[in-house]
């Protein structure tokens, strides 16, 4: 599925300080209903707020300083740690974040730093595959998947490094270390129409093509 992008601001509604309580703000109809998140400036769901329904590419233009809590309630969600969704990635799924332990706790690299978001629109849990290969540009030996895997190899995987990766259906999130933990990769069918050649496409904090785990992206 194609991705669409909003010709202005992302529809939110404001219920804090410094923007209109009063205004919904809506774009794009199609994705209505299908994609919601509510950010807090404060843990535990305290202080202003903010709802979503399509990207953020920067929340401090929302007069928020940071987001320290956040609701999920229809996605699923990618964060990330800077403006335009540059930095770490973070997998947000349907639920309750009331810290950002919540949301960074797997990682090794944990962040209080959560600036732009957007939802995730090609997951499809039931149906969902990917290819790893032992090489660059899709090279080499590959292994096919459609379940989640803890340990890859465990599951056979050699190596504890994936150099190039297909997502042929679904979304996904890959992970530095066995065990879902480290830095995430979201790896989605509808970006790079699911190509990613070499491990700096992986995400633009990716230094390694390290990858132990990965698992499909629930919706």
């Amino acid at each position: 599925m194609e991705r669409r992008r909003s010709s202005g601001p992302a529809p939110y509604k404001n219920t804090g300080e410094g923007l209109s309580p009063d205004i919904d703000y809506t774009g794009s109809m199609e994705q209505m209903g299908q994609f919601k998140i509510t950010v807090w400036e404060e843990e535990n769901f305290q202080g202003k707020r903010c709802e979503f329904m399509l990207e953020c590419q920067n929340i401090m233009e929302r007069g928020f300083n940071k987001i320290r809590s956040i609701k999920v309630e229809n996605g699923p969600w990618v964060g990330f740690e800077y403006p335009e969704f540059q930095g770490q990635q973070f997998i947000l799924e349907k639920g309750d974040y009331p810290r950002y332990e919540a949301w960074s706790g797997n990682s090794s690299y944990r962040t209080e730093h959560m600036l732009s978001f957007r939802p995730i629109k090609c997951a499809n849990h039931s149906d969902s595959k990917v290819t790893l290969y032992e090489c660059e540009d899709f090279q080499g030996r590959k292994f096919e998947m459609c379940d989640d895997y803890p340990s890859l190899q465990a599951m056979g995987w050699c190596s504890k490094e994936v150099p190039s990766i297909k997502v042929n259906s679904g979304a996904w999130v890959a992970y530095q270390f066995p065990g879902y933990r480290g830095y995430q990769y979201i790896l989605e069918r509808d970006r790079h129409q699911g190509e990613y050649r070499k491990y700096n496409e992986f995400s633009t904090q990716a230094h390694t093509n390290q990858v132990q785990s990965i698992r499909r992206i629930q919706h």
